[in-house]
C-alpha cells in the first residue's frame, strides 16, 4: 500500500499505521469506479480483492463494535468476526463483536453469527421488540417503535465500552447514520473496475441534504484507491 496523500511515499505503509487513529464512528464501503457497492452477482465479495479484504480485516482489528444492518445478516453470508493471529497480537484480545441494526427482528438465529461468535453478537432493535431476542443474545433497545440510532450508539460507547465504532453499511443503514451526523469518517475503497449491471446498487439512499467531506488521505494498493474522507456538520 501506497500514501499518495498527504505526503506521497515510496515505500509501502502499513494498512495498520494508515487506519490507527480511529474516529468515533467510521463507515467502511468499497464500491466499483462507476459506484456500485455490489458486483455483477449482487455481492461486495468480488469487488476490491485482496487488496479490499486487508483493510478490511485492518478496521475491524482498529473497531470496538462492527455495525451491520439486517438485510446483511439475513443474506446469511455474513459470518462471526474472526482476526488473525497478528491482528489479535496488535488489538491485545478477541474480535470486536458485530452489532445487528433491526427494528423487525426478522433474522435467523440458527446462523453461525449468533451460535458460533467468539465474541457474542450483539442485537440493536427497539424497546418494542427486545423481548423477542432470544435469551443468551446481548441486546442494545433504543427507541419505542423505530431504532434511535443516537441512543443505540451512546450505549454502546458508555455502557457497553465499544468507543470506536465501524459501520460496514449496507447502504440503508449508511445513510441513516449519515443523516443523524453520527458518521466522523468513510473510508471509501474504490475497486478499478466498471460493471454497468443492471443490479447496481447505490452506495447510499436519499440523504436531507448535501453532506460535505473533506479527504484525508489516499492509498494506493493493487488498482483500489482507498479514501479516507472526514465528514463536516
Amino acid at each position: 500500500m501506497r500514501r499518495l496523500f498527504p505526503g506521497p511515499t515510496v515505500e509501502d505503509v502499513d494498512p495498520y499505521e494508515a487506519y490507527g487513529d480511529a474516529p468515533g464512528l467510521r463507515l467502511g464501503m468499497v464500491m466499483s469506479a462507476d459506484g456500485s457497492v455490489t458486483d455483477a452477482e449482487g455481492w461486495t465479495d468480488g469487488l476490491g480483492g485482496a487488496a479490499d479484504f486487508r483493510v478490511f480485516r485492518t478496521l475491524r482489528a482498529l473497531a470496538g463494535a462492527i455495525l451491520v444492518g439486517a438485510a446483511t445478516a439475513r443474506t446469511g453470508r455474513l459470518g462471526p468476526a474472526r482476526l488473525r493471529p497478528d491482528l489479535r497480537a496488535r488489538r491485545g484480545g478477541p474480535p470486536a463483536p458485530i452489532a445487528i441494526v433491526s427494528r423487525s427482528l426478522d433474522l435467523d438465529w440458527t446462523l453461525p453469527l449468533f451460535t458460533e461468535a467468539e465474541t457474542p453478537t450483539i442485537v440493536v432493535t427497539t424497546e418494542r421488540a427486545r423481548n423477542e431476542v432470544p435469551p443468551g443474545i446481548p441486546v442494545v433497545a433504543a427507541g419505542d417503535d423505530d431504532v434511535d440510532l443516537p441512543e443505540a450508539l451512546r450505549v454502546l460507547r458508555e455502557d457497553l465500552g465499544h468507543e470506536h465504532l465501524l459501520c460496514e453499511g449496507g447502504p440503508a443503514l449508511a445513510t441513516a447514520l449519515i443523516r443523524a451526523s453520527l458518521v466522523d469518517e468513510l473510508c471509501l475503497n474504490i475497486a478499478p473496475a466498471l460493471l454497468g449491471s443492471p443490479r447496481h446498487t447505490r452506495l447510499l439512499g436519499v440523504l436531507d441534504a448535501e453532506v460535505p467531506v473533506e479527504p484525508a488521505a489516499v492509498h494506493l494498493d493493487e488498482g483500489v484507491l482507498f479514501v479516507r474522507y472526514r465528514l463536516r456538520a
